[in-house]
C-alpha cells in the first residue's frame, strides 16, 4: 500500500440544481483513523459513495490505495470494504450462517469459511448469539455482526458511514474500542459521523465538511485550538448550562467573559470555566442548519437518503 491510502483533489459532485460536492482535498494516511465530521446534508455518504464507486463524481480525481476510483473500479473494490448506516446482514440466517456465506463469496474454501467464521465470532464476541437467529439480535449485537462481515476478506482500506448510529452508549463504546483495533492492525478507516465524542475519541484526523467543501482539516486538538481560549459557562441553581461566552484565553479576557455573565447571572448560579470541546468546533466551524450530535442523532436524514439514492 502507498503511504497514502485515499487521495482526493478537487472532488465535484452535483445532484441537479444541488451541489452536494464542490472542491473537496483530501488525503487519508494509511492505517490511520480519518473522520469526516459535518450536519446532516454536508456531502459525507456522498464523498464515500464515490470513494467506493457507487457515484461517479462529476470532476476532479480520487484514489484508494493507488486505483482511481472512475478508471480502476475494480481494483478499488478489491481495496476495501464498506458498512453502511444500517446493518446489511440477512436476518433469517444465523449470525454464523451469515458469516460463512460471506466467506465463501469471497473466495474461501468450505474449511477456510468455517475457521474465518470462527474467528471473527471470537473476535466480536459473538459466541453466545452465533447460532440465533439474527432478526433475534440487539442493535449492537447487528452492528457488530456488520463490522464482522466487512472484515471476512481483511481489505487495507474500510469505509464506515455513520457506525454508531442508534446504538447505546456501552454499544457504541465497543464498537469504538473494535475500531481502534483495526487500525493498530494497519487497516485504514475513513469514518462518518455527526458524533462529536466519536471524532474526537477515535481519528488520528478530522475533516469538517459543511456544505459541500471542506472547511478545517486537522487533529481534534488543533481544531479545538482554532476555536479560542477557555469557554466561560454560566450554570443556574439546578447546574443547567445557561450560557456560554467562548474566550481568547487571556486574562483579560476571561475576566470580561466572567464579568458580563455574572451581570446576567440568577440567584444560585455559578460561572465555570473549560476547555473547548468538538462541540465548539462543530458551531464554530459549520453553518449551524444542524444540531450538532453530541447527544442522539434525531434530526432527518433527508438529504443525505437523496444523495444515496438518485
Amino acid at each position: 500500500m502507498t503511504a497514502q491510502a485515499i487521495q482526493i483533489a478537487g472532488l465535484r459532485k452535483s445532484f441537479g440544481d444541488q451541489r452536494v460536492l464542490d472542491g473537496i482535498d483530501l488525503t487519508v494516511a494509511a492505517g490511520s483513523v480519518f473522520a469526516l465530521l459535518g450536519p446532516n446534508g454536508a456531502g459525507k455518504t456522498t464523498l464515500i459513495n464515490i470513494l467506493s464507486t457507487l457515484v461517479a463524481p462529476d470532476d476532479g480525481a480520487a484514489s484508494v490505495c493507488g486505483h482511481d476510483v472512475v478508471h480502476d473500479r475494480e481494483g478499488v473494490k478489491r481495496s476495501i470494504s464498506l458498512t453502511g448506516q444500517s446493518a446489511a446482514v440477512d436476518d433469517v440466517l444465523t449470525g454464523e450462517e451469515n458469516l460463512r456465506m460471506m466467506a465463501r463469496l469471497s473466495g474461501y474454501t468450505a474449511a477456510g469459511a468455517r475457521a474465518r467464521t470462527a474467528e471473527l465470532i471470537e473476535r466480536f464476541d459473538l459466541a453466545d448469539a452465533a447460532r440465533k437467529r439474527v432478526k433475534a439480535y440487539s442493535g449492537g449485537m447487528r452492528r457488530r455482526l456488520d463490522l464482522a462481515l466487512s472484515l471476512v476478506a481483511t481489505p487495507p482500506v474500510i469505509f464506515l458511514d455513520e457506525p454508531t448510529t442508534g446504538l447505546d452508549t456501552r454499544s457504541r463504546q465497543a464498537l469504538w474500542a473494535m475500531i481502534l483495533d483495526l487500525a493498530a492492525q494497519g487497516i485504514t478507516i475513513l469514518l462518518t459521523t455527526q458524533y462529536l465524542e466519536e471524532a474526537d475519541q477515535l481519528a488520528d484526523r478530522i475533516a469538517v465538511i459543511d456544505r459541500g467543501v471542506v472547511v478545517a482539516e486537522g487533529t481534534a486538538a488543533e481544531l479545538k485550538s482554532r476555536v479560542g481560549g477557555e469557554v466561560v459557562e454560566l450554570r443556574d441553581a439546578d447546574d443547567e448550562i445557561v450560557r456560554e461566552l467562548p474566550t481568547d484565553g487571556t486574562v483579560h479576557g476571561l475576566r470580561a467573559a466572567i464579568d458580563q455573565l455574572d451581570a446576567a447571572a440568577l440567584p444560585g448560579a455559578s460561572v465555570s470555566i473549560r476547555k473547548p470541546s468538538m462541540d465548539d468546533v462543530f458551531l464554530a466551524l459549520t453553518s449551524g442548519a444542524a444540531t450538532p450530535a453530541a447527544t442522539a442523532v434525531t434530526a432527518s436524514r433527508a438529504a443525505e437518503e437523496m444523495e444515496v439514492t438518485r
